[in-house]
């Protein structure tokens, strides 16, 4: 009888395993990168959930030069504006991509809330809360997780809030 294949560890699950946080790693094959921007929901059809169900993370910067995380659907566009309302700052940009790895630990594509070098402050869009499970990014290309995004919240310690494009 084969044993089944495990999925190599990121440190997003290590601190959400510590955290007694649960979740379901699935690995894919990353899809042909064409068209970048539905990127996301071409993973969501790919793995058969709803497009709305997964989050991609975007890092900000504020104009102190403090970073905030914003996880919203793959679908849909952040609000600055209401991003930064939300995380009680006067404006955020987006990180260039240059920045992320170095800031993170993380790349483009595989970036996730959970793990990072340095805990930031984190806003998920409210929409996180009509599901039972969400997808995010396992902490590298072709992983996501699947967990519950109250427990999500929690761990985090993050705000949830309408940060989305509307």
């Amino acid at each position: 009888m084969a044993r089944k294949q495990r999925v190599q560890k990121t440190n997003a699950m290590r601190e959400l395993e510590r955290g007694g946080v649960a979740y379901e790693a699935i690995e894919f094959d990353e899809p042909d990168p064409t068209g970048v921007s539905d990127l996301g929901v071409r993973i969501a059809n790919m793995l058969g959930y709803d497009p709305a169900q997964g989050f991609k993370t975007l890092v900000c910067v504020a104009p102190h030069g403090g970073h905030v995380v914003c996880c919203i659907p793959s679908g849909d566009e952040l609000d600055l504006k209401k991003a930064a309302a939300a995380a009680g700052e006067k404006s955020l940009t987006l990180m260039h991509v240059r920045d992320l790895e170095p800031t993170t630990g993380y790349v483009r594509g595989g970036c996730s809330p959970v793990g990072m070098k340095k805990q930031f402050p984190t806003l998920i869009d409210e929409t996180a809360q009509l599901f039972d499970d969400i997808y995010i990014s396992g902490g590298r290309l072709g992983l996501t997780l699947k967990l519950a995004p109250d427990e999500l919240a929690a761990f985090l310690g993050a705000t949830l809030a309408d940060i989305c494009r509307g």
